[in-house]
């Protein structure tokens, strides 16, 4: 039988056992979503306890990969919101025409169906060939899935959807090709993509970028955190470049926020000093 479900303490015991034992910093997340999503994997797993529980991720590294992989958070779909992907569409990717090499951080990538839709909007701007897409996530297994470039058949119609909604002007089938119930998507657009774990919590800026991504990311942090991974964009971002958030995340309030000026209706912001 099951023990109680786990406590805020325990909570705390596992995020310093993940910095100690693993080096995985989680100690700045909200706390109230990391719980639900730890009492989730400790009922789904059928620990007798919690004592079991904590041994078992100190001690067997292949759990460590399972315990990751499902305390952070890996939603995502093509073209999703396809009114930002509008916005980048017709405001950013003519801003970004004008550079003679572009690069484009998709921070937190997840299983990359954003990259595969970033890919086909600068195919689309005639922008593809003198673009890099560095996609990181702190998840190798999610990583290895984006690298695949393999996804349900049976989304595809949602995906589809999505990308006319962006301003899509092809027929969505022609970049991938069905097999059984999987769509792989066309090999030509991972060429110009660099699938890598990064964390933002404790790594450091790898390059200059002119756009970064960072959808739906910063909402499970706390404020502390995000402020960190602010200042890290900043430090990523070219002068004049932009860096776009999810739907419920805003640059307003962030110590770097007087260093931004939102483009748009979207979440989308250009560093202007």
């Amino acid at each position: 039988m099951q023990e109680s479900l786990i406590t805020d303490e325990n909570v705390e015991l596992l995020l310093a056992d993940l910095l100690e034992v693993y080096g995985y910093d989680f100690t700045d997340y909200s706390r109230a979503s990391l719980k639900r999503r730890i009492n989730r994997l400790y009922s789904l797993d059928k620990f007798p306890s919690f004592a079991e529980f904590r041994y078992h991720l100190r001690s067997d590294a292949t759990y460590l990969k399972r315990f990751v992989e499902q305390i952070t958070v890996n939603v995502t779909e093509m073209f999703r919101d396809p009114g930002f992907y509008k916005a980048l569409r017709e405001e950013v990717l003519p801003n970004l025409g004008t550079y003679p090499f572009i690069r484009i951080w998709l921070a937190g990538c997840s299983t990359g169906e954003e990259a595969y839709s970033m890919a086909i909007l600068l195919q689309e701007a005639n922008l593809f060939h003198k673009s890099l897409l560095y996609a990181t996530d702190i998840n190798p297994s999610v990583l290895e899935k984006a690298g695949k470039g393999i996804f349900p058949l049976s989304q595809m119609k949602q995906y589809s959807e999505n990308y006319i909604l962006s301003g899509g002007k092809k027929d969505f089938s022609s970049y991938y090709s069905a097999n059984y119930d999987l769509a792989k998507f066309d090999e030509v657009l991972k060429t110009k993509m660099i699938f890598s774990t990064h964390n933002l919590v404790s790594d450091h800026s790898f390059n200059e970028f002119q756009l970064i991504l960072c959808r739906n990311v910063l909402i499970y942090f706390d404020k502390d955190l995000q402020a960190k991974v602010f200042k890290l964009f900043d430090e990523s971002l070219d002068n004049l470049g932009f860096l776009a958030l999810g739907s419920k995340e805003t640059l307003q309030f962030s110590p770097i926020a007087s260093k931004f000026k939102k483009s748009g209706s979207e979440k989308i912001w250009r560093k202007i000093s």
